[in-house]
């Protein structure tokens, strides 16, 4: 008999051997009852056994394929990062590339003019020295006709002379001619200074070498060649201070003073400053490009030397000028540094190696 059933009828019945026939027929179906209910009880506990079993592995599955796929996902991403900084880095040196391609055609180019316009500038400046020394002489030989001009006994002859004197203003023409040959000179001079600086400024004759440059040479053809950006927007002050000549790339790094040089010069919205320093501490140079500037908001300092990234409209720059001169600076083991304020001025610093290890 079922022990809970058992114990009720001691309870309430007394033994149940002692009970009458048909109530121990009732109990013994009951009895039955209470085994069968145990039994499907078992059952049911063995189902909801095994089915918890099923779920908590599936469970377990489903948690190791999760985190299969958030790895993978992870790894993709981590892939994809990888692939955007490299395609970022491609994008660079593609870009200096064609910037070093473009110094190399503009160094070609200013050879070429070189060549082609100091050969007749040479000639007009030798042919100007002799001429000024032939109208000294003339102007000499006029000056004693004038002093024997008394000595004329013939008064008609000395009448056309003074006419003739008069008529052609011979103190006017000194005077003249003489301004006349200094300008023609100046402006010979002022040509040949500008093809030289543009020899300076590409360094055609050296191309990639790696040689030993003045860094205010540098400074100063790049000033020649940017003045006509600069001029209408700045006044330019020069403190130049002490340095040695330097191992270096001067054509590129030309072009990094001149990209710093342009910048400072559309930093400035009305008329400023732009101040250039040099300097030297241990075993590297500087060079200081200061301007009276709008400065750059703090929130795009950290930006300013990535690919692509401007501040100025669309079609008036590339956001690839700093990125280059960055670059360039890396390539000779420098390094640039920023101070900005805004409403006040940019001042960039490219510290240099004097010689490369």
């Amino acid at each position: 008999m079922h022990r809970l059933l058992e114990r009720q009828i001691r309870r309430f019945l007394g033994e149940p051997a002692t009970l009458p026939p048909e109530l121990a027929a009732f109990i013994a179906a009951v009895d039955e009852a209470y085994n069968s209910a145990d039994a499907d009880r078992l059952l049911i506990e063995r189902s909801l056994d095994l089915m918890s079993k099923e779920l908590t592995d599936t469970n377990a599955g489903l948690r190791n394929e999760l985190a299969e796929r958030q790895r993978a996902d992870m790894a993709l991403q981590k892939k994809q990062e990888e692939q955007r900084l490299l395609i970022g880095k491609l994008e660079a040196a593609h870009n200096q590339l064609l910037q070093s391609e473009k110094m190399a055609s503009i160094g070609q180019l200013a050879a070429g003019v070189a060549h082609e316009i100091n050969n007749p500038i040479g000639y007009v400046y030798s042919n100007l020295g002799t001429l000024e020394k032939y109208v000294q002489d003339t102007f000499g030989m006029i000056d004693l006709y004038e002093q024997a001009e008394g000595a004329i006994a013939d008064p008609e002859v000395r009448s056309r002379l003074q006419e003739a004197k008069k008529k052609l203003d011979i103190a006017f023409l000194k005077t003249d001619l003489r301004a006349l040959m200094d300008e023609s000179k100046d402006g010979i001079t002022r040509v040949k200074t500008i093809v030289q600086n543009l020899k300076d400024f590409s360094h055609a004759d050296t191309s990639d070498e790696w040689n030993f440059a003045d860094l205010r040479s540098g400074l100063d053809s790049t000033l020649s060649i940017v003045n006509n950006e600069i001029k209408y927007k700045a006044d330019v002050v020069k403190q130049y201070g002490e340095i040695p000549e330097i191992e270096c790339l001067a054509s590129q790094l030309n072009q990094v003073f001149m990209n710093l040089l342009v910048n400072a010069a559309h930093a400035i919205k009305e008329r400023g400053t732009i101040t250039i320093r040099t300097g030297r501490e241990g075993d590297e140079v500087w060079v200081d490009i200061a301007d009276t500037g709008d400065g750059i908001a703090p929130e795009h300092m950290q930006k300013i030397f990535d690919p692509f990234f401007t501040t100025k409209p669309i079609g008036k720059g590339t956001g690839l000028g700093l990125s280059l001169s960055y670059g360039i600076v890396e390539k000779h083991h420098g390094r640039i540094e920023v101070q900005s304020e805004v409403g006040k001025g940019t001042t960039f610093r490219v510290w240099l190696p004097m010689k490369q290890s």
